[in-house]
């Protein structure tokens, strides 16, 4: 699973990597937890993108209430086109989410470990998203995603089981668009990225934390 990342990318360089209509007036985030409300980017037709305010846990328009958002922070790549959650939104609803890197936790015989993962060349990440849109009790329109996932790839395979999709920049006008619901155009684009633009490191466990939000997060520690 995905269940946090970091978003410190500088704005000029989100609207460029993005093709941004405008350059965007976002906080930076080095710790993003589910529930938070973080940058989504969704295509706003014509070929053209918004960059949109999102909460991460995704709850379908029909919910009841927020609370199954918790539970619906990611969305296994092999099973979205099916699932009830998450189907409406893969075939018309596919989002991205900037990143700058994402955490995962390795399992050792006495503890958890804490690794950042991010692109090799220094790039944004473009995490595959859905999408929806809950209308609350206010009367307000509140969006949230799902952040895909798929099989670990070599890098990730000594951390963890699994990791989010990663779209290529090349696939973005394809993922992003909404008169494309054939799951078998979509498929090729939910595999592992290659191990080789990647890379990792452990961090401290202050990341375990949400309230640490700070480039302290991401810096790299020696493994006891």
């Amino acid at each position: 699973m995905c269940g946090r990342f970091a978003n410190a990318i500088p704005p000029q360089i989100l609207m460029d990597f993005f093709a941004l209509p405008e350059t965007p007036t976002i906080p930076l985030h080095w710790n993003i937890a589910p529930s938070q409300t973080v940058p989504a980017i969704k295509s706003a037709g014509e070929e053209t993108r918004q960059l949109t305010m999102a909460r991460w846990g995704l709850i379908p328009h029909w919910a009841k209430d927020t609370t199954i958002g918790n539970r619906l922070i990611n969305a296994r790549s092999e099973t979205v086109h099916e699932k009830p959650a998450f189907r409406k939104a893969f075939r018309a609803r596919r989002c991205l989410v900037p990143a700058s890197g994402f955490y995962e936790w390795a399992k050792t015989a006495s503890k958890r470990v804490p690794y950042y993962i991010s692109m090799k060349d220094g790039v944004p990440m473009a995490l595959a998203g859905i999408w929806d849109s809950w209308d609350t009790p206010e009367g307000e329109v509140l969006e949230s995603f799902s952040i895909l996932t798929t099989a670990a790839n070599r890098l990730l395979q000594p951390i963890h089981d699994r990791m989010p999709v990663i779209c290529q920049p090349a696939d973005f006008t394809l993922w992003l668009d909404q008169s494309v619901t054939d799951p078998a155009k979509l498929r090729p684009l939910l595999q592992p990225c290659p191990a080789e633009i990647l890379q990792s490191w452990p961090v401290s466990t202050l990341v375990n934390n949400p309230r640490h939000d700070s480039a302290e997060c991401i810096q790299p520690v020696t493994k006891a």
